[in-house]
C-alpha cells in the first residue's frame, strides 16, 4: 500500500466504501488518522517555509485571500497555523478522511473507547 499520505488517504477511502465491518474499518480508520496527521504535519511544514519570508502585513493578505483572517491576539505562528489547516482540510486527502470518518460512524466506529464516549 502507498506511504504518501494523500494517495494512502484516497485509497483508505476507496477501501472503505466496500467494507462494512466494524473491525475492518476500525483498521482503515486508524490508519488514515495517522496518515491525516503526517498530510497536515507536511502541509504545515511547507506553509512555514512558503511564508517564512513575508511581512506580517504580506502574511495577513495571504491569510484574508484563503479566507483565515488573522484575528486579533493571534500570534504570527497560529495565523499559519490555521492557515495550514485551512489549506490541508480543503485537499483532497482531508476530503477523503472525512469520506472515511463519516463511513465508519455510519457502522458506529469511530477511535475513542466506549469509556470515553
Amino acid at each position: 500500500m502507498e506511504t504518501n499520505p494523500t494517495a494512502l488517504l484516497l485509497e483508505l477511502a476507496a477501501q472503505a466504501q466496500r467494507v462494512s465491518a466494524p473491525d475492518r474499518l476500525r483498521d482503515l480508520l486508524s490508519k488514515g488518522h495517522r496518515a491525516w496527521c503526517e498530510g497536515v504535519a507536511d502541509v504545515r511544514a511547507g506553509v512555514d517555509r512558503e511564508t517564512a519570508s513575508l511581512s506580517d502585513a504580506e502574511l495577513a493578505e495571504r491569510c484574508a485571500d484563503a479566507c483565515v483572517p488573522w484575528e486579533e491576539g493571534m500570534t504570527r505562528g497560529e495565523a499559519v497555523a490555521a492557515l495550514a489547516f485551512m489549506t490541508w482540510d480543503a485537499a483532497p486527502a482531508a476530503m477523503a478522511y472525512t469520506e472515511l470518518a463519516e463511513r465508519a460512524a455510519r457502522f458506529g466506529v469511530c477511535l475513542l473507547g466506549e469509556e470515553v464516549l
